[in-house]
């Protein structure tokens, strides 16, 4: 009996014991709060306040049951960040809001990726606290966290823990202090290498101790969301000193996330499985696509990269001289020529250099607007004003206006207004170069040239002053044929001598003018429907008679006749311009209308066609079916030819029937803009757009002028697989 009270005694003692140290143990934890699917606390790694100690370590501690898991700052394409409120209050106060979050996990959560963690999680937070003296100091945190298997679950909870404060030095480590240690090792480190993207998405890591052996895996998790596309694969590329990871836009984000730095988190694993996080903050850099080995350096890639697309811009600026767009302008400036017939030297540099100086200023000032609209959110790319009807009907009248001046309605003559410019239509004058320089601009961008996509993006995605740059020397590129004509004294004297044949030539000038108005007058229509047919001719009517009236008031000026009757014309004449400026403000106050689709687009015109969309995409390369994209838009010439020219012929459609490909054809005639989005994917800024997908092969980008042997080659090495 006395041996069983002696052990019952010593049982009593131990847990006596255990229950004395109990509170100097869990004083560094708070009361749960507990859930179906959470245990959650606020803990500290100490368990008291030291004299002089500024800040406190605490942290949000989640423990979460298998099969569930909580977000990182950026959750990724779905959920929610935790958020924690910490405020101190009693003999030091503070409050903070900031977490020091570790290095995630991906969880691929139904096709979506989501940065998270499971199991037992840590989220620390440092609390900054002011005051002295000894006493007690009490902990609040205000939670709210989500957790999330086959369904989320918002959840959240109020904590307080009570350390005391003395005079001692710092308080003891708590029990929860191995919690701090293992998110401290969990913890992303400052990055050793240097990191740069391009303008593709090739983000770039250089430094020693990057080699195959050293990565074997890595990605990148952004530290903001709606950045870049999260559930793609990061494709890889590993060098000694240095490795790529291609990125992805994200289809919603404005502007391309490689025009402004980058924060976020590279993983990389090693041939062992060790993963490391490393904090990097990504630095823009000027250059086309990423790839090669930069041990030459960094800036002497991008000087490579900026004279590469400067030389393609020139090209692309040239080569725009033979596009359909340009040639209404092209001819007014072979008027021009004729009149230059015996000109000396002097007059052809100044004609040459005002035609360049009109051409350059209006690609700066349409290059700096698609900038400006780019980094404020807005998706716009290549001829994105052609998106818009009013801007459709004004160039209409505008070139319905120079066709009535061609034809002799009535005539731009010295004046109040052009002073001594002489006429814009017969095209002498620095007025009449400068003014065929900024309307060669405007009616260019309908059209694409080889070269100039590549350009344009680089341009859009790398630093304003570089991308300006570009705008600029593609400029001088449309203007450099007429330049060289202009100024070589050889091509000047074989010019023909002005003449009565030049009214003849002048007025057959206008039915190219004509010519553009109906097609214009097309676009529109697709745009917004038979209402626009209204708005255009109508206003096409009203800036005939008012162009009549405007001659006839020239000619009675000129005769010396009828002053009152000469007033009344040009007021009538004026009145008709602001009538058609009112309907056309009324139109952009109005928005742009529901177009009707256009045919072989909205209403596809055969069973092989059908309308572009990402998940239509995704879900015909999954079935293993060949996939012809077509990126196109009404008002673009250049798509209008190929689809004439070389993807609506019997032969080609014939090879589409014959491999069972299927056309995903995008109409950008309007604003749409998962198709910009789809286009900055593919580093382009405007249309044409043609890629072709192989059955369970890579993509391959065709060039954007086309011709029917090339697309029967790129079709020839698809195998069969039915027809649709």
């Amino acid at each position: 009996m006395r041996q069983r009270t002696g052990m019952m005694m010593a049982v009593l003692s131990v847990v006596g014991g255990l229950v004395m140290t109990c509170p100097s143990v869990r004083a560094a934890e708070s009361t749960p709060v507990v859930t179906s699917h959470t245990r959650a606390t606020l803990v500290s790694m100490t368990d008291a306040v030291g004299d002089g100690q500024k800040t406190l370590r605490v942290g949000l501690r989640l423990q979460l049951k298998p099969g569930w898991h909580t977000y990182w700052q950026n959750p990724g394409d779905a959920g929610e960040a935790p958020h924690v409120h910490v405020t101190a209050d009693g003999v030091r106060t503070g409050s903070t809001e900031r977490v020091d979050w570790p290095v995630p996990e991906r969880v691929s959560e139904g096709g979506l990726m989501a940065y998270a963690y499971q199991g037992d999680v840590l989220l620390p937070v440092r609390l900054p606290v002011q005051g002295q003296g000894a006493g007690e100091v009490r902990i609040v945190a205000e939670a709210d966290w989500l957790v999330c298997a086959d369904v989320c679950v918002p959840e959240k909870g109020s904590f307080s823990l009570t350390l005391s404060a003395g005079d001692h030095g710092s308080g003891q480590e708590a029990a929860e202090a191995a919690l701090f240690r293992r998110a401290d090792a969990a913890m992303p480190r400052p990055s050793p290498f240097q990191a740069e993207i391009t303008a593709g998405g090739q983000l770039r890591l250089t430094g020693s101790g990057i080699s195959p052996d050293t990565v074997r895996q890595a990605w990148f998790m952004p530290q903001d969301g709606g950045v870049m596309a999260q559930n793609v694969p990061q494709e890889l590329s590993v060098q000694d000193g240095w490795m790529t990871l291609g990125l992805k836009p994200d289809p919603y984000g404005h502007p391309p996330f490689w025009q402004k730095p980058l924060a976020g988190v590279v993983v990389l694993v090693d041939g062992a499985g060790n993963r490391s996080g490393l904090q990097v903050m990504v630095e823009p850099v000027m250059g086309a696509e990423a790839g090669g080995h930069p041990a030459a350096g960094m800036q002497g890639k991008a000087d490579r990269g900026l004279w590469g697309n400067l030389l393609s811009a020139f090209l692309g600026g040239v080569i725009l001289n033979l596009m359909p767009c340009v040639f209404p302008v092209l001819a007014m400036k072979l008027l021009s020529f004729a009149h230059m017939g015996g000109a000396g030297w002097r007059r052809r540099w100044r004609s040459a250099a005002f035609y360049s100086v009109g051409i350059m200023g209006c690609f700066a000032i349409l290059g700096a607007l698609m900038m400006a609209l780019r980094y404020g959110g807005a998706a716009v790319g290549w001829g994105f004003q052609f998106q818009s009807t009013a801007f459709v009907v004004g160039v209409g009248w505008l070139l319905f206006v120079m066709a009535l001046n061609l034809l002799g309605v009535f005539q731009i003559t010295g004046g109040r207004l052009t002073g001594r410019a002489g006429q814009v239509a017969a095209g002498h004058g620095p007025a009449s170069d400068l003014l065929a320089g900024l309307l060669a601009v405007i009616v260019a961008t309908p059209c694409t040239a080889p070269f100039m996509g590549v350009a344009i993006a680089a341009a859009l995605g790398g630093p304003v002053w570089s991308g300006l740059l570009v705008f600029l020397v593609m400029g001088l590129g449309l203007a450099a044929p007429y330049c060289v004509c202009a100024v070589v004294p050889g091509l000047a004297r074989r010019l023909p001598r002005p003449g009565a044949w030049m009214e003849r030539l002048k007025q057959l000038l206008a039915f190219p003018l004509l010519a553009s108005c109906v097609w214009l007058l097309w676009v529109a229509v697709l745009q917004s429907g038979g209402g626009a047919v209204l708005l255009m001719a109508g206003g096409a009517v009203l800036l005939g008679l008012g162009s009549w009236l405007y001659g006839l008031a020239q000619q009675r000026a000129m005769l010396g006749e009828a002053p009152r009757l000469v007033l009344v014309c040009r007021s009538l004449a004026v009145l008709c311009l602001l009538v058609c400026l009112v309907g056309l403000g009324k139109t952009v106050a109005a928005g742009e209308g529901d177009g009707v689709p256009a045919p072989g687009r909205g209403e596809q015109a055969n069973s092989l066609t059908e309308p572009f969309s990402e998940e239509r995409l995704a879900a015909l390369r999954a079935a293993g079916r060949p996939v012809f994209v077509d990126m196109t838009a009404s008002w673009c010439v250049t798509c209008l030819v190929n689809e004439r020219v070389a993807l609506d012929v019997p032969s080609v459609r014939q090879a589409f029937r014959e491999h069972g490909v299927v056309m995903l054809r995008g109409d950008w005639t309007r604003r749409d803009e998962r198709i910009t989005a789809f286009l900055r994917t593919h580093g382009r800024d405007g249309v044409p757009l043609y890629l072709y997908y192989p059955p369970h092969g890579r993509e391959r980008v065709l060039p954007q002028i086309l011709a029917p042997s090339l697309v029967l080659e790129v079709l020839s090495g698809a195998g069969r697989t039915g027809t649709p």
